[in-house]
């Protein structure tokens, strides 16, 4: 295996991506920071390996990234077996985020969507009704944003259309996001 070829793709997308969307992602790091500040929470979801990376994202801002700190308020939409099989089970997996979100998202909140093809239909429809309920929304996505695209208020697309690619990028950006806002708020 070619590591230096591996290593050189992902630099390139990450340059790419900064080239293109720093403003963005600040503007999004700045909005996310003043709902926490006033009280909001980040609601967090994707599915597959998107879910592992929302889980871990919400577990760095209520516990710690670096520094032991105050907590902050996030929640993986994706950690609640009950609700997700329930949601599931008795009416279709379609719902499993959007169920949640209706539940306990507030005017105000952050939704961050996380998917590579921005074409999943659980996170869609969980973005509608963020929009409904006038939160802040965001889709970590690959290259172009499917979808999502059309529906969030900060599509974060990594220019890539490789979902291992895509989902390093992702990490990388969730831990830029979690360090600065524990700068901030912590």
């Amino acid at each position: 295996m070619n590591y230096q070829n591996l290593i050189h793709q992902y630099t390139k997308i990450l340059e790419e991506f900064f080239t293109v969307k720093e403003s963005l992602f600040e503007e999004f790091l700045n909005l996310t920071a003043e709902s926490l500040k006033a009280g909001h929470k980040i609601l967090v979801f994707g599915n597959g390996g998107s879910a592992a990376q929302a889980q871990h994202f919400a577990a760095e801002l209520v516990n710690k990234f670096l520094k032991i700190r105050l907590p902050l308020k996030a929640i993986s939409l994706t950690t609640d077996t009950s609700a997700l099989t329930s949601i599931s089970n008795d009416s279709s997996f379609e719902y499993v985020f959007s169920r949640q979100i209706e539940a306990l998202g507030e005017k105000g909140d952050v939704a961050v969507a996380l998917s590579t093809s921005g074409d999943s239909s659980n996170v869609i429809r969980a973005i509608e009704v963020a929009k409904r309920k006038e939160l802040l929304t965001a889709g970590f996505t690959g290259k172009g944003g499917g979808q999502l695209s059309q529906l969030v208020d900060y599509l974060l697309d990594v220019p890539s259309e490789s979902t291992p690619r895509i989902q390093e990028a992702h990490l990388l950006l969730l831990h830029l996001l979690a360090q600065e806002l524990e700068e901030r708020l912590g």
